[in-house]
């Protein structure tokens, strides 16, 4: 595995998939209960975007540096962008929030954080970077494992994001794959998977694969930032996302035209759909009490 995400942090598929972790993590927030956050393809959690990796590709100036200075932010992107800026506290944009790090900063003290990363040197940064926090764990290993090795959690709530490098030709099966077994592991697990839009035959396959999951409900959000129809470039990205918490739906409704505005390259653009709608509790049959018989005197 070569893939190395300090080479595209905080470009535009960041900006989207950390502002929607964002919003899951506040939604999932308004009950009192615990809740686990688990991360697969953790990442090292933390970023230099003036270090050399983000330096040779320039990918956050088209993302994260879009949004900075933002001052027509729309009121679901505050804790996101509060994050970033707490970051960086003398108003320079240099360090960028991995997921892990948006998480431990975004959570409660009751919720506990399980992250998974496969990449040795990340893993040990990424153990770095979350040192002295007690409630992360950091796993080392296969990250399509962590389903099947970390679920059900005790807190009978949790939040699986799902957000491999898709190097691999198998990686949008495998993505079903490991959606099917959460739900089928932790049925009311909140799981969002992150996906680049290149290929439009391999995605529509990919929306089917993910159809057929066997979760509850899946809500697609898409940002394009060219025409979805070039396969050769990253268009855009999408979250596929199960069990969404009530009011995320309208919270990206909000988001999606904003983001697709301010990081628009060639073309902007978004979608927000349901892949698998809610299905009405079935009616349950009139049943008529037997009535008793009379005894005759």
């Amino acid at each position: 595995m070569n893939y190395r995400h300090a080479f595209h942090a905080g470009n535009h598929a960041d900006v989207l998939k950390h502002l929607a972790l964002a919003r899951l993590i506040a939604l999932l927030a308004r009950k009192e209960a615990p809740f686990a956050y688990l991360d697969s393809h953790a990442g090292v959690g933390l970023y230099d975007l003036q270090g050399d990796a983000a330096s040779r590709t320039g990918e956050w100036l088209e993302g994260i540096a879009r949004l900075w200075d933002a001052a027509d932010l729309p009121a679901p992107a505050a804790d996101y962008l509060r994050v970033v800026r707490e970051l960086n506290a003398d108003g320079r944009l240099r360090h960028y929030p991995g997921s892990p790090e948006l998480a431990r900063r975004l959570t409660r003290p009751q919720d506990r954080l399980l992250l998974n990363e496969k990449h040795p040197e990340d893993g040990r940064l990424l153990k770095e970077n979350m040192a002295g926090d007690r409630r992360v764990a950091v796993h080392l290993g296969e990250g399509w494992h962590v389903p099947r090795a970390l679920l059900p959690v005790a807190e009978k709530r949790a939040l699986l994001l799902i957000d491999p490098p898709f190097e691999q030709a198998d990686e949008p099966e495998r993505c079903a794959q490991a959606l099917q077994e959460a739900i089928g592991r932790m049925r009311q697990t909140v799981v969002a998977i992150w996906y680049p839009i290149k290929d439009l035959r391999q995605l529509r396959r990919f929306y089917q694969d993910l159809q057929k999951s066997g979760a509850p409900t899946l809500l697609r959000a898409e940002l394009y930032v060219h025409p979805a129809d070039e396969a050769q470039r990253l268009n855009g990205s999408g979250l596929a996302i199960a069990n969404p918490p009530w009011g995320l739906e309208e919270e990206l409704r909000q988001l999606l035209p904003w983001l697709a505005g301010r990081l628009a390259q060639s073309q902007g653009g978004w979608r927000l759909d349901w892949l698998i709608e809610e299905q009405p509790a079935a009616a349950k049959p009139a049943v008529q009490a037997a009535g008793r018989k009379s005894r005759k005197p």
